[in-house]
């Protein structure tokens, strides 16, 4: 997918304050066990399609305004992952501005995780 300059710039600033892993990085951290949320940042439609079984749907028109019901422990880790990587690092950005600690996005997003060989729904 080709993205507009004017987003693109917006993602490029919020990656520049958010940790990110990549599917190995994820796969690893669930083959350790490491406690963490999986948040599909997708739109519905999106992940009506298909998500990784598990994961929590809070897409990003709606996760700050339901992030604190959902997951009111500040410090939990929260894995983010979109279509690529780009909406998932604009939500975990927010999420730090919240006071949220242990965001993560996941770069390579849902076509990354189509193909990680963890279990889809």
């Amino acid at each position: 997918m080709v993205h507009n300059p004017g987003f693109l710039a917006i993602v490029q600033d919020a990656k520049s304050r958010v940790a990110e892993t990549d599917i190995e990085g994820y796969k690893k951290m669930v083959a350790e066990g490491q406690p963490h949320i999986l948040v599909d940042t997708r739109e519905d439609r999106e992940f009506d399609a298909g998500h990784v079984k598990g994961a929590v749907h809070l897409s990003k028109g709606i996760v700050e305004r339901d992030i604190e019901t959902r997951v009111p422990g500040k410090d939990t880790v929260l894995v983010l992952y979109c279509g690529g990587g780009f909406r998932s690092a604009l939500v975990a950005d927010n999420l730090g501005k919240m006071g949220y600690t242990r965001a993560i996005s996941l770069d390579g997003g849902w076509r990354a995780l189509k193909e990680s060989g963890l279990e889809l729904e």
